[in-house]
């Protein structure tokens, strides 16, 4: 297993390569190791964290998207449920079937009949890919038979079907190490501040290191802004005349105890409040609500939760669950992200607004590529890079350009992970950090026990409240690009959701695991 580390910006600048990415997010590692898949020199660039933006402030989901259905963009709903498919077996420790429950009743948007229909033509449009299982559909009894706290008054019944679900901070950590295992250089911390320009147009861009301060260049025969919600900045660094091309939509989420409501499948819903979908969605012992969908004029670095926000939320998920009474006292984290919609008719209601991608080129050859959804990311990445491909040639540097491959990410290339179970048992490691370990790592979990072997001081867990342990510290510096402390508590170990202090006690821990010596 190849280490995974920041590359610094003397690498960068002594670089020589084809594709430089700007953005770390989803999109951007997923173009960065499909360009490298295809034996391309790759290079990425992120202003902060890998992921650290739209990126690990989703919905947690890998889905078709039923309320496409609705809408009627067949298309996208197959292509997603494809998608599904194939990030099932390139990351099953990451990406996990979910049943969901959808209960209906009597006047909402969506009937029973409607229900039934949809979820049909959902398993048929998933036939061509490999479905999960096909739904059933299920009487009021049986609903609640399945989820006794739903509120039983106008309940007419309801189906389960199923989707998944998945660690999307985590994903995308993934993505780029698999870039980067590839020989991609990437870069965290490393903040684009202008483009190189020659006679022929831009030629690479010049970039700043966020933790020294240092400045250089990257230069590069393509460049590439995948940068979400920041595409319309980046791409007026190239032309500053150039027109928006997104309509961002805040996303808001809140986590509650999981025990307050109660349900043992992720739920699908109408909100009483607007009628648009909704979901409750199981995280170990919390619950994550959402979401929102609204137009923000918020900048994309301070997107906030605003206490309408969960108000929304509370009421609609009060609704669904009369008996629990949410209030805001229960709320114990939130988290908020701006979705790169691509922009259309501003009359448009945001939940109609298309969650497909844009890709086009600007007047200095700077490809952007905007839109899209989780889901999809490794085949946008599929799209753009062929057009790379087309525009610069099929050789780079003397070599042939190979084909995409769906190549297994890291820790993804055992199914069935539980023989390294009783391994972490026999060093002493509690079950549930085991059971940890083994659906975060998949088959890298031995490389967290040979930690805790060569260091016991590693096996301590660095949260009382949280399974975690000292050794994951370690991994997420040799191996998944975490520098900082936030690195490492939001994004590789997630205890500012998990944990009711946000994560705080573990702060002097981390810090003092990352600072003992370059290994941790």
């Amino acid at each position: 297993m190849t280490p995974s580390v920041r590359a610094t910006l003397g690498e960068l600048a002594a670089g020589r390569f084809d594709i430089l990415v700007i953005g770390g997010g989803i999109t951007g590692a997923g173009i960065a190791r499909e360009a490298a898949l295809r034996g391309m020199a790759v290079a990425l660039v992120e202003a902060k964290d890998i992921g650290e933006g739209t990126s690990s402030k989703s919905s947690r989901l890998i889905h078709g998207g039923l309320r496409y259905l609705e809408q009627g963009r067949f298309h996208l709903v197959r292509e997603a449920l494809r998608e599904r498919q194939i990030l099932l077996r390139l990351a099953p420790h990451l990406v996990r079937p979910i049943p969901f429950l959808f209960p209906t009743f009597q006047g909402e948007r969506v009937p029973r009949w409607k229900l039934a229909t949809g979820l049909t033509l959902y398993d048929l449009f998933a036939v061509a890919g490999g479905n999960v299982r096909r739904h059933r559909t299920l009487g009021k009894r049986a609903v609640l038979a399945e989820e006794p706290l739903l509120r039983e008054r106008g309940l007419t019944g309801g189906a389960i079907y199923y989707d998944a679900q998945c660690d999307d901070a985590r994903m995308t950590v993934a993505v780029a190490r698999a870039a980067a295992g590839l020989g991609a250089r990437i870069s965290n911390h490393m903040r684009l501040t202008g483009f190189i320009r020659t006679v022929g147009g831009i030629a690479g861009a010049y970039v700043r290191d966020e933790l020294t301060g240092e400045e250089g260049e990257v230069r590069a025969r393509c460049v590439v802004n995948a940068t979400g919600p920041w595409v319309d900045a980046v791409r007026r660094l190239e032309d500053p005349q150039a027109a928006s091309l997104l309509r961002p939509t805040k996303g808001v989420h809140i986590v509650v105890p999981r025990s307050r409501l109660g349900h043992q499948h992720a739920i699908t819903f109408t909100s009483p409040v607007d009628g648009r979908v909704m979901f409750v969605l199981p995280w170990g012992e919390w619950s994550y609500i959402g979401t929102t969908d609204t137009d923000t004029s918020e900048p994309a670095d301070a997107v906030s939760v605003h206490e309408s926000d969960v108000v929304y939320l509370l009421r609609s998920v009060n609704a669904l669950f009369p008996g629990a009474r949410l209030s805001e006292e229960d709320v114990t984290a939130t988290w908020a992200g701006l979705r790169p919609l691509v922009a259309a008719d501003p009359g448009r209601p945001t939940s109609a607004i298309s969650r497909e991608h844009r890709i086009l080129r600007g007047p200095g050859g700077v490809i952007t590529i905007a839109g899209g959804k989780l889901t999809t990311w490794r085949r946008m990445a599929e799209e753009l890079v062929d057009g790379v491909i087309r525009s610069l040639g099929y050789h780079f540097h003397g070599r042939p350009v190979g084909n995409s491959r769906t190549d297994p990410l890291p820790g993804g290339d055992a199914a069935n992970v539980e023989g390294m179970r009783p391994a972490g048992i026999e060093l002493g490691l509690s079950d549930a950090t085991v059971t940890y370990l083994l659906r975060n790592y998949g088959s890298e979990t031995p490389a967290i026990y040979r930690s805790c072997r060569e260091k016991s001081e590693l096996m301590h867990r660095i949260h009382p409240e949280h399974p975690a342990i000292g050794a994951q510290v370690r991994f997420a510096s040799e191996r998944e690009f975490a520098i900082t402390i936030e690195d490492v508590l939001e994004r590789r170990l997630h205890l500012h959701l998990e944990t009711k202090d946000r994560g705080e006690r573990a702060r002097p821990v981390i810090a003092r695991l990352l600072a003992s010596d370059p290994s941790v």
